[in-house]
C-alpha cells in the first residue's frame, strides 16, 4: 500500500461508523422534529417529484435514513487509490518500468535529486581497451613499441583474468582478440576500488589506480602526463607495475548509452539535481559528466562508502533516487528514498530496488517520475471527487430529498467515475 492509501483507509475506518451514526441520528431527528422536516419537503416537492409529504412520519424518517446509508457507501473511496495504481503500474510495464514497491509511486514524485552510477548505467557497461602506453623503465617492454604493448597487455590480462569486473573483462577480451597467450596466475588479490595484484609466471604484477600504486610504493611519475591526457579524454586509465616498477598504462573506454544525454537534460528541465557517484578517478568522471550534462560529480568512492554519500546527498538536497546496476550499488539503492535498478544489471541490484527499468535505458528514469506524478495526480482527483460527492449528497439525503433508488444510482455513478478517471491515465505521455 502507498502511504496515501493507508490514509484513505484510516479515513474510511472513521467514516463508516460516522455515517451509521448520522443515519440513526437522521431517523431520530425526523421523529423528534417532524414539523420542521415536513415543511422542508413541502417546499421542495415541486421540483423533487419523488417526495410525498403526506406519508406518515415514520416512513419518511426511515426513507431519509436509508438514503443516507446508500449515498454514503464508501465504494468510491475504496476504489480511488487501487484503480489508479493498477492502471499506472500497467502503463509502466508497457514502457518497461516495473514497480516493485507501491510506495515508490508516491515517493518518486517528491524526488529532488537523482544519483547515477557510471559504468553500466550512464554508459553501456561494455568497455573496450583503447590505448596502451608503455615505458622503457622495465626492460622486457623496451623492445619496440608493438612488442612492448603486447607484453604489457599479456601481464595485465593474465592478472585480470582472476577478476569479474567489467574493466578486467575488457582487458582479457583485448588480449584474446590479439591471440596473446596468458601467463600463469598465482597469489591473486583484489582490493575493492583500488585494483588487483598477483604473480604472473613468478613476476609480481599490479594493475590499479594511483592509490594502489602509492600504497605499493611504486613511482608512476614517468607516465603522469599520459595518465592525465587519457583521463581528460573520459577514459579509465589503469596503471600497470611489474616487479615493483611502473610498466605502463592501459586505458579503457565505455561508450555512453544513446539516450543518456537526453534523459539527463529532461531531468534537469524537471527541476531535479543530477549527480554521478562513481569509483572512477576525478578526471575521467568529470569528463563523462561534462559530456552528459551532469551537474555534480562524486568520484573515487569506494563501494562501502556509497551509502554514506547517498545520505549526504539526502541531507543536502532532499529526497533522493539512486540509479545503479552493480552488486556494489545494492546498499546505496536500499538507502535511497527510491532505488532504481537497470534491468540489464545484476540480480542483487534488481532485488534491492523499488523500481526496475527492464530496457536498461536512462529515459526510463524520466518516464518513471512522470508516471509517478501522473498516477498520484489521478489518486488525488479520485479522492477529492469521492469525498466531495459524499459531503454534498449526505445533507440532501438527511432532509429526505434524495430517493434511495436515486442515491443508489448516484453511488454507482461515483464508482464508475473513479474507475473511468483512472483509466484516463493510460493517455498520459511518459
Amino acid at each position: 500500500k502507498v502511504p496515501i492509501q493507508e490514509f484513505a483507509d484510516r479515513i474510511t475506518a472513521f467514516f463508516v461508523p460516522s455515517v451509521l451514526g448520522i443515519a440513526l441520528a437522521t431517523v431520530a431527528l425526523w421523529l423528534a422534529f417532524p414539523s420542521f422536516f415536513i415543511s422542508v419537503i413541502q417546499r421542495a416537492s415541486s421540483f423533487v417529484p419523488w417526495v410525498n409529504p403526506s406519508q406518515d412520519i415514520l416512513s419518511l424518517a426511515i426513507f431519509a435514513g436509508i438514503a443516507v446509508l446508500v449515498i454514503a457507501c464508501p465504494c468510491a473511496l475504496g476504489l480511488a487509490t487501487p484503480t489508479a495504481l493498477m492502471v499506472g503500474s500497467g502503463l509502466g510495464a508497457e514502457h518497461g518500468i516495473l514497480i516493485r514497491k507501491g510506495e515508490a509511486i508516491q515517493t518518486m514524485k517528491e524526488i529532488k535529486a537523482v544519483v547515477f552510477d557510471k559504468t553500466g548505467t550512464i554508459t553501456k557497461g561494455r568497455p573496450e581497451v583503447t590505448d596502451i602506453v608503455v615505458t622503457p623503465l622495465f626492460p622486457p617492454l623496451a623492445r619496440g613499441n608493438e612488442r612492448g604493448a603486447d607484453e604489457l597487455l599479456r601481464y595485465a590480462a593474465s592478472l585480470e583474468a582472476g577478476s569479474e569486473h567489467p574493466l578486467a573483462t575488457a582487458i582479457v577480451n583485448s588480449a584474446q582478440d590479439k591471440k596473446i597467450r596468458l601467463g600463469s596466475l598465482t597469489d591473486f588479490t583484489a582490493i575493492a576500488g583500488h585494483g588487483v595484484s598477483g604473480k604472473i609466471d613468478g613476476k609480481s604484477v599490479i594493475v590499479g589506480n594511483r592509490k594502489m600504486m602509492g600504497d605499493s610504493g611504486i613511482d608512476f611519475s614517468a607516465v603522469i602526463n599520459d595518465l592525465h591526457r587519457l583521463e581528460d579524454e573520459a577514459k579509465t586509465a589503469m596503471l600497470v607495475a611489474v616487479d615493483g616498477k611502473i610498466a605502463g598504462i592501459i586505458a579503457v573506454a565505455d561508450t555512453l548509452k544513446e539516450d543518456s544525454i537526453k534523459a539527463i537534460e529532461e531531468l534537469k528541465e524537471m527541476g531535479l539535481v543530477t549527480v554521478m557517484l562513481t569509483g572512477d578517478n576525478r578526471r575521467t568522471a568529470e569528463a563523462i559528466a561534462k559530456k552528459v550534462g551532469i551537474s555534480r560529480v562524486i568520484s573515487e568512492v569506494l563501494p562501502q562508502d556509497k551509502v554514506s554519500e547517498i545520505k549526504r546527498v539526502q541531507e543536502e538536497i532532499g529526497m533522493t533516487a539512486m540509479v545503479g546496476d552493480g552488486i556494489n550499488d545494492a546498499p546505496a539503492l536500499t538507502q535511497a528514498n527510491v532505488g532504481i535498478a537497470i534491468g540489464t544489471g545484476t540480480d542483487i541490484a534488481i532485488e534491492a530496488s523499488d523500481v526496475t527499468l527492464v530496457r536498461g535505458e536512462l529515459s526510463g528514469v524520466v518516464s518513471a517520475i512522470k508516471l509517478s506524478r501522473a498516477t498520484f495526480r489521478k489518486i488525488r482527483q479520485n479522492l477529492f471527487w469521492a469525498y466531495f460527492y459524499n459531503t454534498v449528497a449526505i445533507p440532501i439525503a438527511i432532509f429526505g430529498l434524495l430517493h434511495p433508488v436515486v442515491a443508489e444510482a448516484a453511488m454507482a455513478f461515483s464508482s464508475i467515475n473513479v474507475v473511468t478517471n483512472s483509466m484516463r491515465l493510460r493517455k498520459a505521455k511518459l
